[in-house]
C-alpha cells in the first residue's frame, strides 16, 4: 500500500517536471523568430532528447511547427488558442492599442505599453511586429526591474511622493543595502533628477545593451495607470537626437491616452 503510494507520488512529480519544461520550450519558440532544439536546450537548461520530445508532442498537438528548410522549431497558428479566454482591461483594447499602432506606424521604432506589477514593470503590449528595426520578439508578459528601465523611471517619477517612497523603500530593502540604489546609468536618485528635467523616464544602458528608451505616463488622475515606451538602436540614433525627435510627440500620445481613459469613467480600469 505504502509502497504503491510512493510510486503515485512519483509519478505525479514527473508529469509535473514535463508540463513545466513543455511551457519553457514553448515560450523559448514564442520570443525566437526561429530556433533550433539545441538553441532550445541551452537555454531552458532540458536535455537535447528531452527537448526533441516535446516538440514533436507540441507539433501533434499543433503549438509548435517545424520549419522544413532551416530545420528551426517556431509558433504554429494553433497556439493563439491559449490565449483565447483572456480578456485584457478595456483601455488596453480600445484606447491604448489603436493609439500604439498608429504611432509606431509613424515612427517605426518598436512602442512599448508597460504596467507596474509586484515593484517590476511588465510589458502588456508591444508593437514590435509592426517595427523593421525590432529586437524583440515575445516580449509581452516580460518583466523587468523597475529601476532599470524607463518606464520604471516614469512611474517612480510621475506617482505620488507616498507611493514612489514606499516603492523605494522596498527596493533598497530587497537590495539588502543601506547604500543609494545604483543603475547602469548612474545612482538612481540622480537618474530621477534628470528625468525630472527632462519630463520622461530614460535609460541609456542598461539590460538592453544595443538599444536606448525613453518613457511617458499615462495618468488617471495622480496614479500612474502605465507608462508608453519608445526603443530605438543606440547605433542609429544618439540619445539627444532621439529626445530632441521624440519627447513631445510621446509626451501627447500618453496625454490622448490618458484624457480618452478618463472619458470612458473607471469601469475601463476594473481589470488593472
Amino acid at each position: 500500500m505504502e509502497q504503491g503510494k510512493r510510486e503515485q507520488e512519483i509519478t505525479n512529480q514527473s508529469n509535473v517536471r514535463a508540463v513545466e519544461r513543455a511551457f519553457r520550450v514553448l515560450q523559448i519558440v514564442n520570443t525566437r523568430d526561429g530556433v533550433s532544439p539545441s538553441e532550445i536546450a541551452q537555454a531552458t537548461e532540458i536535455p537535447r532528447p528531452t527537448v526533441y520530445r516535446l516538440l514533436e508532442t507540441m507539433e501533434q498537438l499543433r503549438f509548435v511547427v517545424r520549419d522544413q528548410l532551416t530545420n528551426k522549431w517556431r509558433v504554429a497558428l494553433h497556439a493563439k488558442s491559449l490565449s483565447s479566454g483572456f480578456r485584457d482591461a478595456d483601455w488596453v483594447c480600445q484606447v491604448a492599442i489603436p493609439e500604439m499602432v498608429s504611432f509606431g506606424k509613424r515612427i517605426l521604432w518598436p512602442v512599448d505599453l508597460m504596467v507596474f506589477q509586484n515593484d517590476h514593470m511588465e510589458i502588456r503590449e508591444s508593437t514590435y511586429y509592426l517595427s523593421p528595426y525590432s529586437l524583440d520578439r515575445g516580449m509581452v508578459g516580460t518583466q523587468l526591474p523597475l529601476q532599470d528601465t524607463a518606464s520604471g523611471r516614469a512611474y517612480l517619477l510621475f506617482s505620488p511622493d507616498k507611493q514612489r517612497d514606499d516603492v523605494l523603500e522596498r527596493l533598497k530593502a530587497r537590495s539588502g543595502s543601506s547604500a543609494p540604489l545604483m543603475t547602469p546609468d548612474g545612482s538612481l536618485d540622480q537618474v530621477l533628477d534628470q528625468c525630472r528635467e527632462l519630463g520622461v523616464g530614460f535609460r541609456k544602458r542598461g539590460f538592453r545593451v544595443n538599444t536606448m528608451s525613453i518613457a511617458a505616463p499615462i495618468m488617471t488622475g495622480e496614479n500612474v495607470l502605465a507608462c508608453i515606451t519608445i526603443i530605438w538602436l543606440r547605433s542609429a540614433l544618439d540619445f539627444d537626437e532621439a529626445v530632441k525627435l521624440y519627447r513631445d510627440p510621446l509626451l501627447r500620445l500618453a496625454e490622448r491616452i490618458s484624457e480618452s481613459i478618463s472619458d470612458q469613467g473607471d469601469e475601463s480600469l476594473q481589470t488593472t
